[in-house]
């Protein structure tokens, strides 16, 4: 399903035409990340090329994908992959609605289709090379104008398997940071069999005090500098070298290259890249800042699961352990946690994070007893088990929401000062990460606010706990200041337009089939209700919104206007005894 129609249905309807040049005309222009618009990815291309950034209504966009079980059960190992663009040239509240999400592409494979995904993508490849260097002939509906529509990819946004897929970059092993790539500082823990990723002191500034320290850390001091993220020339010069081949194809008979069907990497390259991306293919990839964006959403979850999986120690999500503390005592770090030896049993001396049962049990009730408003999160009560004192089955949302709101204020008074605050701490950072409005000039202190608290992590938790997920948070800021606010690039807009297109799966056989028939039939009505008079779209209009059912007596329907509504809720408040405590 090719993009360039559906871009030009957009612009044949002037409401929409006049949305779609909001980032010229009527964005805040005042220094704050507001928009993509405000972002130095969105600047460079508007001053490297001048005729595209000249005419406003030329369309910036994102790309996403991930894979989707249409089946809705676990079990099942098929896997299908919808690719989805997103336009920014819209105001923040339309940019991430399912209305202006495009599915462009379903990938049908079994199995997850990994370097071979360049196959599939390249007919969308074709169409943004199409739209970037001749354009098409559209009609303006707002202005009553025709005029030549350009198109631009800015950035994919994808969780990090798939950002391995579509980059071309092995994001496993000892160069697992596609950011610091050969310059990634890991080390292979023998007891926990895994590879940590530490050093995180020399992003410090080079006179920073904790970079002298010796017993606190590896027992060594710390002059090196952070590595220098590689531009898109010096990416593609790397790819350049790598002879690779995509697809099914009939493979040599030799036993090294014994195989056949998926991608075959002839020559085995001395660096991190199994294969040349197919976006390089655009002509202005290479010139971007930013390529592939780090899912904020993937990394918080991850992080809030290490966090209270260790504080509570949770089975199997816990990174602490005989194993760990054997690493510990391997690489000659903090002698008083080494395991000691008992009568049939191991001794685990208490670390500074170790949480006695009353203090798990003060911190799960804590937890269990939180109310929050209806749509805010799941049922946090249902997540906390009080006979174990574990929490389970928490979504990305539920991390969130304990990440940057419960989590600092449950802490409080079950772990020392020292730990709770650098916990705390990690919990603002997301938070302001993940900010609305974002300050340009204090970026360069949040990134020292997070190079500081990976540091004293380093201090407290042993090395298991530093997993590559950990080691990305200090890279959120820089993906900060070249591409913007995190809540246009995360993951949760498209998590939640993949559980709509699961929806639409009504034959088991065919799930792909009744996905696009559906997406088709969907767009055709939405497209077609643009032009009749009188008729709203898919949703509650705006009467709806605006009348709320208040009380219902037999077939007698009570509605009330908004300026009722809240008057009401204000007297409600005014008259609540626990709301008197804010109030004064």
């Amino acid at each position: 399903m090719s993009p360039i129609p559906r871009f030009i249905h957009l612009f044949r309807s002037a409401k929409h035409s006049k949305n779609l040049s909001w980032h010229a005309n009527k964005r805040v222009k005042d220094g704050l990340l507001r928009h993509p618009a405000d972002s130095l990815t969105w600047k460079r291309v508007d001053m490297k090329w001048p005729s595209f950034g000249a005419e406003d209504r030329n369309l910036c966009l994102g790309l996403s994908t991930d894979g989707i079980n249409p089946h809705t059960t676990l079990s099942s190992k098929h896997s299908c992959w919808p690719v989805m663009l997103v336009i920014y040239n819209l105001p923040p509240w339309l940019c991430m609605k399912g209305k202006f999400t495009l599915l462009t592409l379903m990938i049908y494979e079994p199995k997850q289709p990994r370097n071979d995904i360049d196959v599939y993508l390249a007919p969308l490849i074709d169409d943004l090379k199409t739209l970037w260097s001749e354009g098409v002939s559209v009609y303006d509906a707002y202005k009553q104008e025709e005029f030549n529509l350009r198109a631009v990819l800015l950035w994919t946004i994808n969780d990090f398997p798939a950002y391995g897929n579509l980059s071309g970059f092995s994001v496993k092993g000892y160069k697992a940071c596609p950011i610091c790539e050969e310059g990634t500082c890991s080390e292979y823990l023998k007891h926990s069999r895994k590879v940590c990723y530490m050093g995180h002191r020399k992003f410090l500034l080079e006179s920073h005090k904790l970079r002298t320290l010796m017993k606190a850390f590896n027992g060594e001091q710390e002059f090196g500098h952070a590595p220098r993220p590689l531009y898109g020339s010096q990416i593609l010069e790397k790819m350049s070298q790598i002879i690779s081949r995509v697809g099914k194809f009939k493979a040599p008979t030799t036993r090294k290259q014994k195989g056949q069907g998926k991608a075959k990497i002839v020559e085995e390259p001395k660096h991190c890249y199994k294969k040349k991306s197919i976006f390089f293919e655009l002509e202005y990839w290479e010139h971007l800042l930013v390529h592939h964006n780090l899912d904020v959403m993937h990394v918080e979850k991850n992080v809030c699961d290490s966090v209270i999986g260790t504080l509570l120690n949770i089975p199997r999500k816990s990174k602490d352990g005989i194993k760990a503390r054997e690493d510990l005592a391997a690489m000659k770090m903090r002698h008083e946690l080494a395991p000691k030896p008992g009568k049939g049993r191991i001794y685990l001396p208490p670390a500074c994070y170790t949480l006695t049962k009353s203090k798990k049990q003060e911190l799960c009730t804590c937890l269990s007893n939180i109310k929050v408003p209806d749509g805010y999160c799941s049922n946090i009560q249902s997540l906390v088990d009080l006979k174990t004192y574990t929490l389970t089955g928490m979504k990305s949302h539920d991390c969130h929401v304990l990440m940057q709101h419960v989590l600092p204020v449950a802490i409080r008074s079950v772990l020392p000062k020292n730990v709770r605050e650098i916990i705390t701490r990690l919990c603002l950072f997301f938070k302001s990460s993940c900010s609305k409005v974002v300050d340009i000039s204090s970026l360069d202190k949040l990134q020292q606010e997070i190079t500081y608290i990976l540091c004293k992590l380093e201090q407290f938790f042993p090395p298991a706990f530093f997993d590559i997920m950990i080691h990305l948070t200090v890279h959120l800021v820089r993906e900060l200041r070249f591409c913007g606010l995190v809540y246009f690039k995360w993951m949760y807009p498209f998590e939640r337009y993949m559980k709509i297109l699961k929806g639409y799966v009504r034959n088991r056989s065919r799930p792909e089939g009744c996905i696009i028939e559906c997406y088709i039939t969907e767009e055709a009505v939405e497209f077609c209700s643009e032009y009749m008079s009188g008729v709203q779209s898919v949703g509650l209009n705006d009467e709806v919104k605006s009348s709320i059912i208040v009380n219902r007596r037999g077939s007698v329907v009570c509605t009330v206007g908004k300026n009722e509504l809240d008057e009401a809720h204000r007297l409600v408040l005014q008259n609540t005894i626990n709301i008197q405590l804010y109030i004064e």
